[in-house]
C-alpha cells in the first residue's frame, strides 16, 4: 500500500522585527496613551484616525532614514496600479487628511492620535518594525505660541504619567538657527544644498552615542564604523565643522544666557536672527506660566533625525534614576519630541501651511516607566471562581457578576480539569484569591475562599500534610451573603 501524503502544517513563526505584547505591556501602553489623550483633551485638541495605509506619494521624501518615498516602507500596488504604503508616522497621514478636508477644518485645525507605525529597516534589539506613536499636533498655527503650546503639552504628557518634576526635562532648539550657521559656513539654500543639511541633521542626532569625533567625522569627508560600514559625510569644510559643533555646546542652565550666545553666533544671518526671536518669545510665555528651567531648557544639541522640521524643535528626556534588573543604572534618553514643519500641507496645496506637533513612541515610554514604577505596573489578576460542581454553573456565574459590581476583576473557570488543576490554573494566572463552593456548601449558605498568595508562602515552612490540611490560615469560610465583602477584605 501507498503511504498517506504527510500533513504538511505551517511551522509557527513571527516575522522579524514584529512582536507579540502581553497583557502587562498592552495594559501599560493603554495607561499612557489615556494619561496623554486626557492632557491633549483638557487642551482642546480632538481625536482622529486615519487609515493605516497611504498612496506611496503622500507620504513624501522625508523618511528618518532614507532620501527615497520607496525604500524603508512596506508597499504593495493596489489594484488600480497604484502604490500604496503602510504609514512610517502619523504627520504625514496627518498632512494629507487637513489637505483634503481643508476648507471645512475650523484652523488651527488640532487633532491627536495614537496608532502602529511600519519602518521596513532591518530589525535590532529594541528597534521593530511596528510600533505604536501617539501624536499631538496643530495646523494651521503660525508663530512661537502654537510651538510654546505644544512645549508645554509635552511637559504636562510627562506629569500626568506620574514624572516628578526633575525626572525629565524638555530640550529645545530651533532650526533656524542651524541654518543660520550652515549658511554662513557656506551651504548654498539649494536642493543639493538641502541634501547636505540633511546630512547635517543626522550627524548631530548622533552627537550622544558617538560623541563630537564621531560627529565632526560625520559632517566632514565621513565615518566607518566598527563593523566596516561607512557613511559619507556631510563634506563642510573644517570652519563649516568647527562653527556646527561649537553651535551644538552652546546651550547654558539659563535660557536667557543660552539665547545671548546664540544671538552673537549666528550674527547678521536673517535666519539666525529670526530663531532666536522666536526662542524669546518661547521663553516670555513659559517663564509666565511657571514653566521653569527645572522642565524646560534651550539645548543646541538637540535638532531632530526628520528632515521636515521648519522651526522650534524639542525633544522630552527621561532624567530620573532607572536601573535594570541587576541594579545597573540604564540611560533612556529621549522618549518623544517635535516642532514646527511648515512645508507638509503645502506639498498638497501649494500654499503655505504652517503647522507643529508633539510625538512620542508608546512602547518606549511605557517600557521607561515599568522600570521607574515597577509595583505601579500590570492589572491586578482577577478572582477565580472554581468550578466545583458543573450543575451549579449559573449560581458561579452568578458569583462572578456580584463582584464584577462591586469593581473587583472575576473569572468562573470555564476550562476542563478538576479542582487542583483549577488551583493551579488560577496560580498561572497569578490570582491571589480563589472561590470555592460546592452543592454542600451551597446549602449551608457558605462560601470558601483560598488566599493562594499567603498560601504558597507559609506551604515553604509546612513540614507535613496533616499540618497542610489543619492550617486554618490560608483559606476563610464565609456566609453567601457576605462572600464579597470578604473577598474585599483579603484582597486588601
Amino acid at each position: 500500500m501507498a503511504k498517506k501524503n504527510k500533513i504538511q502544517r505551517p511551522k509557527a513563526r513571527r516575522p522579524r522585527g514584529f512582536e507579540d505584547k502581553s497583557s502587562d505591556i498592552l495594559r501599560s501602553e493603554a495607561r499612557l496613551i489615556e494619561a496623554a489623550f486626557s492632557v491633549y483633551d483638557a487642551n482642546g485638541f480632538e481625536p482622529l484616525q486615519t487609515p493605516a495605509f497611504e498612496y506611496a506619494d503622500v507620504l513624501g521624501k522625508f523618511l528618518p532614514d532614507e532620501d527615497r518615498p520607496n525604500v524603508g516602507v512596506f508597499a504593495l500596488r493596489d489594484d488600480d496600479e497604484q502604490w500604496m504604503a503602510l504609514r512610517y508616522d502619523l504627520t504625514a497621514p496627518l498632512a494629507r487628511f487637513v489637505a483634503e478636508n481643508y476648507d471645512a477644518l475650523a484652523k488651527p485645525y488640532r487633532r491627536y492620535q495614537a496608532g502602529s507605525v511600519f519602518r521596513n529597516e532591518k530589525p535590532g534589539p529594541g528597534r521593530f518594525r511596528e510600533f505604536v506613536q501617539c501624536d499631538a499636533d496643530s495646523v494651521g498655527a503660525p508663530g512661537a505660541a502654537a510651538d510654546t503650546e505644544m512645549i508645554m503639552l509635552a511637559a504636562d504628557v510627562m506629569k500626568a504619567v506620574g514624572l516628578e518634576t526633575g525626572g525629565y526635562v524638555i530640550r529645545v532648539n530651533n532650526r533656524k538657527l542651524l541654518d543660520g550657521i550652515l549658511e554662513a559656513s557656506g551651504v548654498p539654500n539649494t536642493e543639493e544644498g538641502a541634501i547636505q543639511r540633511l546630512k547635517v541633521l543626522r550627524a548631530i542626532d548622533k552627537l550622544d552615542r558617538l560623541g563630537a569625533d564621531g560627529v565632526a567625522a560625520l559632517l566632514g569627508e565621513g565615518r566607518e564604523d566598527e563593523s566596516g560600514d561607512y557613511t559619507e559625510g556631510a563634506k563642510l569644510n573644517a570652519a563649516g565643522v568647527k562653527a556646527v559643533l561649537g553651535f551644538t555646546t552652546a546651550s547654558a542652565t539659563d535660557r536667557g544666557d543660552t539665547m545671548n550666545t546664540l544671538a552673537s553666533l549666528v550674527g547678521s544671518s536673517s535666519a539666525g536672527q529670526a530663531g532666536v526671536d522666536e526662542l524669546k518669545m518661547i521663553d516670555a510665555i513659559l517663564g509666565a506660566c511657571d514653566y521653569g528651567p527645572d522642565r524646560v531648557v534651550f539645548d543646541t544639541s538637540i535638532v531632530r533625525g526628520l528632515g521636515y522640521y521648519t522651526g522650534p524643535v524639542f525633544e522630552a528626556e527621561l532624567l530620573a534614576d532607572i536601573k535594570d534588573k541587576k541594579g545597573r543604572p540604564v540611560r533612556i534618553g529621549s522618549v518623544g519630541g517635535g516642532g514646527r514643519y511648515d512645508d507638509l500641507v503645502s506639498r498638497f496645496r501649494g500654499q503655505a501651511v504652517p503647522a507643529t506637533g508633539f510625538s512620542f513612541g508608546v512602547s518606549r515610554f511605557a517600557s521607561a516607566l515599568a522600570r521607574l514604577n515597577p509595583e505601579q505596573q500590570g492589572e491586578s489578576a482577577p478572582v477565580i471562581i472554581c468550578a466545583f460542581d458543573r450543575e451549579l454553573m449559573g449560581e458561579y456565574f452568578k458569583m462572578a457578576a456580584e463582584l464584577r459590581a462591586a469593581g473587583i476583576r472575576a473569572e468562573v473557570f470555564v476550562g476542563a480539569g478538576n479542582v487542583a488543576k483549577q488551583l493551579k490554573y488560577a496560580d498561572r494566572r497569578g490570582a491571589k484569591l480563589a472561590v470555592l463552593m460546592g452543592s454542600d456548601e451551597l446549602e449551608r449558605g457558605e462560601v470558601t475562599i483560598k488566599d493562594l498568595v499567603l498560601g504558597a508562602e507559609m506551604a515553604k515552612a509546612i513540614s507535613d500534610n496533616k499540618e497542610w490540611r489543619e492550617n486554618k490560615d490560608m483559606q476563610r469560610s464565609c456566609k453567601r451573603d457576605q462572600f464579597v465583602a470578604t473577598i474585599k477584605e483579603m484582597s486588601a
